[in-house]
């Protein structure tokens, strides 16, 4: 079997001085192999193929078989990596705790531990006969969530 360590390193040589980086290798059963991209404007079909082409320069189809899927992490698909959080920063996200909590905001800020969002909501004040919107900064650890992915919104 084709080791994971191994096939992570090739993606890296391939991605060396392009904007890109890896968000996933998987080594599926029957050596399926599947990378996933992404940068911070979005990847193209040259990126995967070059990076594809990349790979199989690297692996020998005679000394073991293997089936290649190199592609774009999904718009709609999780967040895997920081530098996607990253590159949502000020983009509206859904986030699912761990709790079974859905909720949407602004993606405000990320590092290593923790990532904030900015969620408005429109509560009822004692001095108002009207709901108010109101915004509060929610903080959460990357294990206290089940995914966090770009919201898509059609107006």
């Amino acid at each position: 079997m084709i080791e994971k360590d191994f096939v992570r390193e090739l993606v890296e040589k391939g991605l060396s001085g392009t904007d890109c980086f890896i968000v996933d290798v998987q080594i599926k059963p029957d050596n399926v192999i599947v990378v996933e991209i992404d940068n911070e404007k979005g990847v193209d079909i040259e990126q995967c193929s070059s990076l594809h082409r990349f790979i199989e320069q690297h692996l020998d189809r005679d000394i073991e078989d293997y089936e290649l899927e190199v592609g774009s992490a999904g718009i709609t698909s999780p967040f895997k990596v920081l530098k996607q959080y990253e590159k949502n920063i000020g983009n509206e996200v859904e986030v699912l705790t761990k709790s079974g909590v859905k909720l949407s905001g602004i993606l405000k800020e990320a590092d290593e531990n923790k990532f904030v969002v900015t969620i408005t909501k429109k509560v009822k004040t004692e001095t108002s006969k009207r709901k108010v919107e109101v915004s509060e900064d929610m903080v959460f650890g990357y294990d206290e969530i089940k995914y966090t992915k770009y919201l898509i919104r059609f107006k």
